[in-house]
């Protein structure tokens, strides 16, 4: 489970954050929705352990991303935006360093490297060097690494980004296996009809607050609008900016 409470982040004179709140349980998919400059990318680096919050915090299965930054990162399976690949390493060395890097065993990591190559369908190009890969090779390896670990809880941010159709297609099926499996799974996206296929709950974020945080039907509900897509665009115009 993810908890995030009452998190403040500025940088400078910007406030990026004003006090976010939500949680994101086991056996659900939580959406991270907001425009541009909403402040959910800096409330996911959080989650990431990559920034500090000025102010209130966040844990992980209970473990908090800033005192006990190792242990929550132990615990989560990440796919930045835009997240980068060792080009002169193959797509199967990424996946078995970030292994590595996670504290696997040496003796079991070629047999999980090879179970997560064949969930995502990537053997075709395993042995290839990841430079020149196309946007979906480079987020299927991306993803990889994020799973490779069996994390319990999996932060994806717009994961869709540079799929084709039969790649989105079965990144969806996978997101909904992990929630059958039990896992908690945040994820961030601009498009509407993934969100509404896929997610439980929804936390919308404008102007580095909390706007609406509640099921699909819930927000529907709030706002008046049965379309997800009106929902969202009536929701950011409930927060005030600065």
């Amino acid at each position: 489970m993810i908890r995030v409470e009452g998190i403040k982040k500025s940088f400078g004179k910007v406030r990026a954050v004003r006090g976010v709140s939500f949680d994101a349980p086991d056996g659900k998919i939580t959406g991270l929705l907001g425009p541009n400059g909403a402040g959910k990318s800096t409330t996911l680096r959080v989650l990431y352990t990559v920034l500090k919050p000025d102010e209130g915090r966040a844990t992980i299965d209970g473990a908090d991303v800033v005192t006990d930054a190792l242990a929550a990162r132990g615990r989560i399976g990440a796919l930045p935006h835009g997240a980068g690949l060792y080009p002169h390493l193959t797509a199967r060395e990424n996946i078995a360093y970030f292994a590595r890097l996670c504290g696997l065993d040496k003796a079991e990591i070629d047999d999980r490297v090879e179970q997560i190559v064949r969930l995502l369908e990537i053997g075709d190009f395993a042995e290839r060097r990841t430079k020149g890969f196309s946007q979906g090779q480079r987020t299927k390896v991306s993803l990889a690494r994020a799973l490779v670990h069996d994390p319990q809880n999996v932060i994806l941010d717009e994961p869709s980004n540079g799929l084709d159709v039969m790649a989105t297609r079965s990144l969806r099926e996978l997101i909904l296996k992990l929630k059958d499996d039990g896992r908690c799974v945040l994820f961030s996206s601009h498009v509407m009809q993934e969100v509404a296929a896929l997610c439980d709950d929804i936390c919308i974020v404008a102007n580095g607050k909390v706007a609406i945080d509640d099921s699909i039907d819930g927000i529907r509900e709030q706002t008046g609008c049965d379309d997800i897509e009106d929902a969202f665009v009536k929701a950011i115009h409930m927060v005030e900016p600065e």
